[in-house]
């Protein structure tokens, strides 16, 4: 048993049995075309952009290069939201510490002067009508 075709079998069509005429004008055209190659013995030789790979080849670069900063730019954003909520708790330790020390410096100057105070201290009991002896 042969799985080649015989010598009697009909070759395959390009247009599957129909005639020129029945097929769409396109069809038609892309038809003679085909044709006139054969008739006059061109081929299809397709050959690469010389200049395809090179510019394949930079525009994966490229790519590489943005990936790259990418992850550089998520990278300083993240650390950019890590210093920024560290400053904002350090600003609100600090804005703590600025209360508290309007609140003693408040204390202390009620308790060392107080407003009905003069600029004169007052003198000692004890010392209040005796003179000084030398």
């Amino acid at each position: 048993m042969t799985t080649s075709p015989s010598p009697d079998a009909p070759s395959p069509s390009p247009n599957n049995g129909a005639s020129p005429s029945s097929l769409p004008r396109w069809r038609q055209f892309l038809s003679s075309a085909c044709n006139t190659a054969r008739h006059l013995g061109a081929t299809l030789n397709w050959h690469r952009d010389p200049g395809y790979e090179q510019r394949k080849m930079q525009h994966e670069w490229r790519m590489k290069q943005l990936e790259n900063e990418i992850l550089r730019v998520r990278s300083d954003s993240e650390r950019i939201k890590k210093d920024t909520e560290r400053l904002r708790q350090e600003s609100a330790r600090l804005r703590l510490l600025n209360a508290k020390t309007r609140h003693l410096i408040s204390c202390v100057n009620q308790l060392c002067f107080p407003p009905d105070s003069s600029s004169i201290l007052p003198t000692s009991t004890g010392a209040a009508g005796k003179p000084s002896s030398p």
